[in-house]
């Protein structure tokens, strides 16, 4: 039977923790999916994912027992739709700025009547026989609030039907406020935008998400209010071992 056990912690109120994948390779999604996280999520926009290493990191994921999801290169249907094709329980949606935007993504992950998903399927048939029944309920839909602009038009897009919840950009919104993000997080205009973002979920009864960039930094988020959480990625931890190995060696 289909399950996505990380969205079913978000729903009930408490935070599903992920991973996120940047290197392109299935084999890190491998080893990090055993670790016993809720979640494995490609970076289809900046990470360096092809078509076929996609498809191979989502066997990857599936195998090692986490819960595949997949942030698109963009709000496009055909993209969404391959992803959910391939197998993926979950999809981040960036740059949504609008709730015609998010009316968009969430439309492009369920088949009708909910949305407008085409019926078909490839790999994501593995998943069970009831597939189809069952994974307009199970799919997770996220989209990115990272612009004023989206802050501003919060609460019009959180509650956009099919929308289960938001992962906040903290870079791109600093940007687009005009902070630098290397000063994000000493400017109380930035804090008090995530803010209103968390408030916007709550009045809408949807799932605030947060990209943290370590352990340490998704637990703070969490206690912020932030539940959809990344903890690190691939390349992150990876660089994060090889630069204490080279401090522990005197090399530095």
């Amino acid at each position: 039977m289909l399950q996505n056990p990380a969205k079913d912690k978000l729903l009930a109120g408490k935070p599903a923790f992920g991973y996120a994948l940047a290197l392109g390779s299935p084999y890190a999604a491998e080893a990090l999916a055993v670790t016993g996280i809720d979640f494995i999520m490609i970076d289809g926009q900046h990470g360096s994912f092809g078509a076929d290493a996609t498809i191979a990191t989502l066997m990857a994921i599936t195998a090692g027992g986490s819960v595949p999801m997949a942030r698109v290169a963009r709000n496009d249907y055909t993209l969404i739709g391959r992803l959910l094709d391939d197998g993926a329980l979950g999809i981040i949606v960036p740059m949504v700025d609008t709730a015609d935007d998010a009316k968009l993504a969430a439309d492009a992950c369920r088949f009708p009547p909910t949305g407008n998903r085409s019926w078909g399927w490839g790999r994501a048939a593995r998943y069970a026989d009831d597939y189809a029944d069952r994974i307009n309920d199970n799919v997770f839909v996220a989209v990115q609030i990272e612009s004023i602009t989206a802050v501003e038009n919060a609460e019009a897009i959180m509650v956009t039907p099919g929308v289960d919840g938001c992962w906040m950009g903290p870079s791109d919104l600093a940007l687009s406020m005009g902070i630098h993000p290397r000063d994000m997080f000493n400017d109380d205009r930035h804090a008090r935008a995530l803010e209103r973002v968390i408030e916007a979920c709550k009045n809408t009864g949807k799932v605030p998400g947060f990209a943290g960039g370590s352990p340490a930094d998704a637990l703070a988020r969490a206690e912020q209010g932030f539940r959809f959480l990344t903890a690190g990625s691939d390349i992150g931890f990876m660089l994060g071992g090889a630069t204490a190995g080279v401090t522990d060696l005197g090399l530095s």
